[in-house]
């Protein structure tokens, strides 16, 4: 068998990631290509970060499905991204309304800006629809739109609109290899001062390499309801579901 050669190995080896390894240099600096890819990527990453989120194009998406709007206590980005306890609040304006619209339900399903509504904009509504698809029978309210939302802002939404189950749908923070990517974060009985340990976490769903929105739909459907039949969330709860596919060549040796 022939020699893999240094430079065939780590082409092997970037045709496996995204990272940037293996990116070769011109003299004592990287190749030009390389320093533009990074700019573009960094570019990208920034715009994620500030974008703003067109809730009433979100919305239409999301029709016929009844959509609630809210805000958190964040007045805008910049605070949003110095102050993020403000982002885990509900303004005043918000409150009231949800209070007003009040309810019981399954699950309720929030749609947070969070550090990428680029990626909100392009997948959210379909991730919903994915989700709700694995949640035949169940009580599902009104989806509502968060803007300058943490993943805790959820639970006061959760409470107001009496959930047994909150969803909170999120950009997750963009990377150099990623801006556009989701999250999922499913609460058991929301409320304010719930932790982040008693959530359960689906995260990197997006198009390039990432979780699936199928995918990510199934697992949450699965840990849902399991969530329901044994009334907790979080690190009390696994997914052990059975994988779809036999990993043999994991096995050891």
């Amino acid at each position: 068998m022939s020699e893999i050669v240094p430079g065939e190995l780590w082409a092997k080896l970037r045709r496996t990631t995204p990272a940037r390894i293996a990116l070769g240099r011109v003299g004592h600096a990287l190749p030009l290509a390389e320093v533009l890819d990074f700019q573009l990527a960094h570019a990208r990453a920034r715009d994620a970060v500030h974008a703003a989120l067109d809730s009433a194009a979100l919305a239409a998406e999301l029709a016929p499905m009844p959509v609630l709007q809210a805000e958190s206590d964040a007045p805008d980005r910049a605070t949003y991204l110095r102050r993020p306890d403000l982002g885990r609040q509900l303004s005043a304006r918000s409150a009231a309304l949800l209070a007003e619209a009040g309810g019981r339900c399954d699950v309720v399903f929030v749609i947070g800006d969070g550090l990428s509504a680029t990626g909100v904009q392009a997948g959210a509504a379909q991730l919903v629809r994915a989700c709700a698809a694995e949640l035949g029978g169940l009580i599902i309210g009104p989806v509502v739109i968060a803007h300058q939302a943490r993943v805790a802002l959820g639970d006061p939404i959760g409470a107001a609109l009496g959930a047994r189950v909150c969803v909170m749908i999120i950009g997750e923070r963009p990377g150099l290899s990623v801006h556009d990517s989701l999250g999922i974060y499913m609460t058991f009985a929301p409320h304010p001062g719930r932790t982040d340990a008693e959530r359960n976490c689906i995260s990197n769903i997006h198009g390039a390499g990432g979780l699936s929105l199928q995918e990510a739909a199934r697992t949450l459907g699965w840990l849902l309801r399991e969530a329901l039949r044994r009334e907790l969330s979080g690190v009390a709860l696994k997914d052990d579901q059975t994988p779809a596919l036999p990993f043999e060549d994991s096995a050891p040796a």
